[in-house]
């Protein structure tokens, strides 16, 4: 079987809060420090995928290893069509993960990188984010199920945070926000308003098109 790039969309709900207190727990002293589910073992997500728990534990304790215990862990703002992490867009570097029955738990820095600083902004925002799991692997189909089952030859590369999340019950945001099922169009036009701000502060201002209307 040939491998294809795997991309999974996590919803993450922090299990702590999301402040300078939980980053210098890490060692961080003025840190953003995320945590909750990276991945989950054992369900169908929204993509139809199925990731067997011995695959993601064989994986989990190779990143742990590799990547996590060398403090190179890093992921990017969205994911691109790549099996490699461009620095360029890096925003943030997981700090440790667990398990937790079938769900894989992970703490997340926030980085103080261009991407991460848009990263952080979001959250200050209040705005629901996603992360996601991207990984190099075969499927094999499961019709009785409809879906498809991740093989032995699975290669995970990294987590990355995306605005559109496909494993259910894993949006990271932080605890003291009120948390929104619904997007619309505020929220949207927030994101912008964050984001062209950080542009103007970078001396790259430009205005972003939220409010373009269709005639």
């Amino acid at each position: 079987m040939s491998k294809n790039l795997l991309v999974e969309y996590i919803p993450f709900k922090p299990i702590g809060p999301v402040n300078e207190q939980l980053g210098k727990q890490y060692g961080i002293p003025g840190g953003l420090v995320v945590q909750g589910v990276l991945q989950r073992a054992g369900a169908k997500n929204q993509n139809g995928r199925v990731y067997p728990k011995h695959i993601l534990n064989r994986e989990a304790k190779k990143y742990q290893k590799e990547y996590i215990d060398q403090n190179r862990a890093l992921g990017e703002l969205d994911h691109p069509d790549s099996s490699v992490v461009n620095l360029n867009n890096v925003s943030h570097n997981v700090l440790k993960m667990w398990w937790t029955g079938d769900d894989l738990m992970g703490a997340v820095q926030i980085l103080e990188t261009p991407a991460g600083k848009i990263l952080k902004s979001l959250f200050e925002a209040g705005i629901t984010l996603g992360i996601s799991s991207r990984g190099l692997g075969s499927v094999k189909e499961l019709y009785k199920e409809s879906a498809v089952e991740v093989q032995e030859d699975f290669e995970l590369i990294c987590f990355d945070f995306v605005s559109n999340p496909s494993t259910h019950g894993a949006f990271l945001k932080p605890m003291n926000m009120n948390e929104s099922v619904s997007k619309t169009i505020k929220d949207y036009k927030n994101v912008n308003n964050i984001i062209t701000s950080i542009l103007c502060d970078s001396g790259k201002c430009r205005i972003l098109p939220w409010n373009l209307k269709k005639y």
